[in-house]
């Protein structure tokens, strides 16, 4: 896959992870693994770069005797979702567009 596509939809994938609750590293990638595998090493310069376009907050908190990082969607972020959700079905149209050839052929 592209790696700028890939890399937008990360972002909103671990925006969507921290939707409904602050959330930290380790349990985002638990909460995207049944539908996308990341890892830490890729989720803390997403995290960097949405924190920096002021989609998501960091405050840290003491667990068990060691500060963690816990992450919360800002509004910026919510509308960044909802950009996403309504250019989904131009996405979907290209992908119609680049596959038509198959269906065509496959009818012939």
């Amino acid at each position: 896959m592209d790696i700028q596509i890939k890399r937008g939809l990360l972002d909103v994938c671990v925006l969507a992870a921290i939707k409904g609750h602050d959330s930290y590293g380790y349990r985002i990638v638990k909460d995207m693994k049944p539908y996308v595998e990341i890892s830490e090493s890729t989720l803390y310069p997403i995290l960097k770069r949405l924190e920096t376009a002021g989609q998501v907050t960091v405050r840290s908190a003491e667990h068990n005797g060691r500060l963690r990082k816990y992450y919360s969607i800002t509004e910026s972020g919510l509308e960044r979702i909802k950009a996403f959700n309504s250019e989904w079905s131009e996405i979907i149209e290209i992908y119609n567009f680049v596959n038509r050839e198959e269906e065509t052929n496959a009818e012939k």
